[in-house]
This record gives structure tokens, C-alpha cells and sequence, in this order.
């Protein structure tokens, strides 16, 4: 169920089966945020530089824009000692089985050590919501970082993977399988798009938002296979501002640093309405809107 070129691709996305959107939205609160370490190209010199009060003003913002958007949003209190927690598209994966009508998650295996300690928080928010929590085989070795690299196909049962910078290509046979769904993997080349999130951004069923520069030619390939529209960022928008680590909760809206002037030109002039949101805080630790929340069944 793993799909790593294009002449692999055995199906089209009218074969993959439907699937509601996620409702509901978590978000960790951002009391503990802050650039304490350098594990991504982004935090290069930016440690001990957040601007507490002006972060926890932009964390609001993105919190109120799902309100106002009839999203379910849940809170999860960040932890001291653990300042990227804020960051908690990393540490899950939730799935959904409408034939049974089962939620879940695959808990994330952290690439640093100094992000291991938060998977169980979120291990614990979901045994508490009623999921079924799964955990990776220890027979299995390598990083899995959940929504950072796994990211659901709007609208239908089917997973897109990175690997090659954070998540390791051989957990996806094992995500696979706990998931239901096949896999299409996207090999990141590019140290600054550390996660998928950071360089691919589905819309809905027949749109992304890319940076193609952060694939490999396969990757590309596949991306345009099961896209019908492609909107490409700039090199300058996605590695300053991270424009493809926005988010579309709806098929409508979509949630984007403010100032991605050519992305956003591009986003409305395909029909989008985009939010511009300012999450410079964030960037300064390589995460804007996708990494500040997790959509969940």
C-alpha cells in the first residue's frame, strides 16, 4: 500500500473512498514556547528571541479564525521544559474507519530528544477523548513525527508521506496498516523543508499548495498525478514565511502567514479566500499555522 513513483500508481482518486473532513481541532497552549535549541535551519540564531506576550497574541489569533470558522477547538496546556509542544501537528496522527466508525491515533516517534517528552501528553488527550491510541513496533526503527509528515488527501482515504529529513520511509508499511490507507511517500531533498507540512499543503480533493524545489522529480510527479491544480510558491514565501505550512480546514478558507503576497494573488485567483494570519513568533522556531494545530475525528 506504499506508492513511491508514478508508474507505481495503481488507482485514481475516484477509487480511494470517501471521507469526511476532521471537525475538530486541537491546539496546545503556547505558556512554555520559546527557541531553547536548534533542530531545524529556522532556529539558526534565533534562540532565546520570542517575544513572549506577541506570541501568545498571534497563538489567539489562529485560535480565534477556527472559532469563528465553526471549528471544534480543543486545548491541551503546554508543559515547561518542553517549548515546541506549541507545535502539535507533530506528535499524533488521528485516523478515522467510517465503516466502523473508529478514531484513532498513531503516536509519533520524535526525531530530537528534546521533543520525545511530549508524545505522551497527547497519548493521554486522546485515551481520554474515547481514541484508540497506537503506538509503532519497537521491531520497527526510525522517526515517524505524525501530521508533520503524514497528511491526509482532503476528502478521501488516502496518506501522503515525507521521509528523508525527520520521518524514515520504513514506518509508512506499519502507518499503513493502522490506518487503512494506502500511502503516497515524497522523499524531502531540501534541510529547510524539514516536514512535509513545511512544502506541501492539500486544499481540497483536486488542489495543492507546493513548493516543488523541497522534491525529488518522482515527487513532483506524483504530486501532479493526483492533483488536477497545482498552485507553486516562491522559493522566497515558502523558506521565509513558510506559505505552504498553511492550512484549510474547509475546501474555502485558508489560513496563511500574512505577507505570502504571490501565493496569496494565486490562492484567490483559483477561488480561495485566504486568512492572512501573523505567526512571525512561530517562524523563528520553523512552525506557522499547520504546525499550530491538529485536525482530529
Amino acid at each position: 500500500m506504499l506508492y513511491r513513483t508514478p508508474s507505481a500508481l495503481d488507482f485514481d482518486l475516484t477509487h480511494r473512498p470517501a471521507m469526511e473532513r476532521p471537525g475538530r481541532v486541537l491546539m496546545t497552549t503556547p505558556d512554555y514556547f520559546d527557541v531553547a535549541y536548534v533542530i531545524n535551519p529556522h532556529m539558526e540564531g534565533r534562540t532565546g528571541t520570542v517575544d513572549k506576550t506577541e506570541a501568545l497574541r498571534q497563538w489567539q489569533a489562529v485560535r480565534e479564525t477556527y472559532d469563528a470558522l465553526g471549528l471544534d477547538v480543543h486545548l491541551l496546556d503546554g508543559v515547561a521544559g518542553l517549548p515546541d509542544m506549541v507545535f502539535c501537528a507533530n506528535q499524533t496522527l488521528p485516523y478515522y474507519d467510517p465503516q466502523n466508525d473508529q478514531r484513532g491515533v498513531v503516536l509519533g516517534r520524535m526525531h530530537a530528544e528534546e521533543r520525545r517528552e511530549e508524545v505522551p501528553y497527547f497519548a493521554g488527550f486522546f485515551s481520554e477523548h474515547g481514541h484508540d491510541v497506537r503506538e509503532l513496533s519497537d521491531a520497527i526503527e526510525g522517526s515517524f513525527e505524525g501530521m508533520g509528515d503524514a497528511i491526509w488527501h482532503p476528502g478521501r482515504r488516502l496518506l501522503w508521506g515525507g521521509h528523508g529529513v525527520r520521518t524514515a520511509p520504513a514506518v509508512y508499511d506499519a502507518v499503513s496498516e493502522m490506518t487503512g490507507a494506502p500511502v503516497v511517500l515524497l522523499e524531502l531533498v531540501d534541510d529547510d523543508f524539514y516536514h512535509l507540512d513545511t512544502c506541501f499543503c492539500p486544499l481540497e480533493e483536486d488542489t495543492a499548495l507546493v513548493y516543488p524545489g523541497a522534491f525529488t522529480d518522482d515527487g513532483r510527479a506524483l504530486i501532479q498525478r493526483l492533483f488536477e491544480h497545482t498552485i507553486e510558491v516562491p522559493a522566497v514565501e515558502a523558506r521565509e514565511k513558510l506559505a505552504c505550512n498553511a492550512h484549510c480546514p474547509d475546501g474555502e478558507h485558508v489560513l496563511i502567514q500574512r505577507g505570502c503576497e504571490v501565493a496569496l494573488e494565486q490562492l484567490t485567483a483559483a477561488g480561495f479566500t485566504p486568512v492572512e494570519l501573523e505567526t512571525g513568533e512561530f517562524l523563528k522556531a520553523g512552525g506557522s499555522v499547520f504546525c499550530m494545530k491538529l485536525m482530529f475525528w
